[in-house]
């Protein structure tokens, strides 16, 4: 396989992206790991911490069409997939495709839009479909749906449901900039004179699906499955746990790992792989018991209880 393509276009992406998200070189990687892996990504975390230009720095960087959708409480299905309509002209029905026709997708604030549009969503992602008055329309790859959600504002809102949450490949967020970074953000918006970006395209959408393709040839042996197998089936088996990851979290935290050792240099994939990905792979397929949930524990705090205590197997 082509190792250099995959980690050379990951450090000139990331180069890039990181002109306009400071500070945050190790979150980009693994979204961009998850593009890598053709998977989808929530971005869940505080208003002004950048989940927006992220996804458009990415869209641009990768020379892909992005489109935005703000998510509203009545935003309905077609908004979305788009919907037949009478042309005039012609006097002939004729589709009109929505924003979801597109390479990267914003769907920004995602849970403040009703179930059923939500599930207009759920099938883009799952199927790369969508179903425009009863006929279905493939959508063209590559196709990244990258969501935000804040955490903090519930009120008219209606949370994803667990089935759609597990879509997503990768839950991740920015967190706040330190001291200093939050500075040089500062001393960059004065260097600019604007709010915008003058990013470069590192690549195009075609590279990305070549990309993509790589990915899927980095190999991954036996105990590296069961390494896989036994993180996930811990889990299931936590005190603290109602609900485990499901055998779609196994092939989730697989994927990113080959994405994660590809984008360093490697055809195989090594147990470090799968520990840098697994707290944005696994803490939202977990469901908490109420009493430790009522208690403030965190799923990521699980995922990283079971890291340390699964042995780690020999890679030759």
């Amino acid at each position: 396989m082509d190792v250099k393509l995959v980690s050379g276009t990951a450090e000139g992406v990331v180069s890039e992206v990181a002109n306009a998200i400071i500070g945050k070189d190790a979150t980009l990687k693994k979204v961009l790991a998850a593009v890598f892996a053709n998977g989808h990504i929530l971005l869940e975390d505080f208003p002004g911490l950048a989940k927006t230009l992220l996804a458009r720095s990415l869209s641009v960087t990768l020379g892909c069409e992005f489109k935005r959708i703000q998510f509203t409480p009545d935003l309905l299905p077609s908004d979305i997939t788009g919907s037949i309509v009478l042309n005039r002209k012609t006097n002939e029905f004729e589709l009109r495709t929505g924003p979801l026709f597109t390479n990267m997708l914003l769907a920004d604030e995602v849970n403040r839009a009703p179930p059923k549009t939500q599930s207009a969503l759920l099938e883009a992602m799952q199927e790369r479909q969508a179903t425009i008055d009863g006929e279905t329309h493939r959508l063209k790859p590559p196709f990244i749906v990258m969501a935000t959600q804040n955490p903090i504002e519930y009120q008219g809102t209606y949370p994803l449901p667990e089935a759609q949450l597990d879509r997503f490949l990768i839950r991740i967020g920015l967190g706040y900039p330190s001291a200093r970074e939050e500075q040089e953000i500062l001393k960059s918006r004065r260097n600019r004179g604007k709010d915008d970006f003058d990013l470069k395209t590192v690549i195009d959408a075609e590279t990305l699906l070549k990309v993509q393709a790589e990915v899927e040839k980095v190999h991954v042996s036996d105990e590296m499955d069961g390494y896989i197998t036994e993180v996930v089936r811990a889990t299931r088996k936590h005190n603290y746990v109602e609900i485990g990851a499901s055998p779609r979290g196994s092939i989730a935290l697989m994927r990113m790992g080959m994405a994660y050792a590809a984008m360093n240099r490697r055809d195989f994939v090594v147990p470090d792989d799968i520990k840098e990905v697994a707290n944005a792979v696994l803490p939202h397929r977990l469901i908490l018991k109420p009493d430790p949930w009522l208690r403030g524990v965190k799923t990521e705090e699980v995922v990283e209880e079971i890291l340390n205590q699964v042995p780690v197997p020999k890679v030759t």
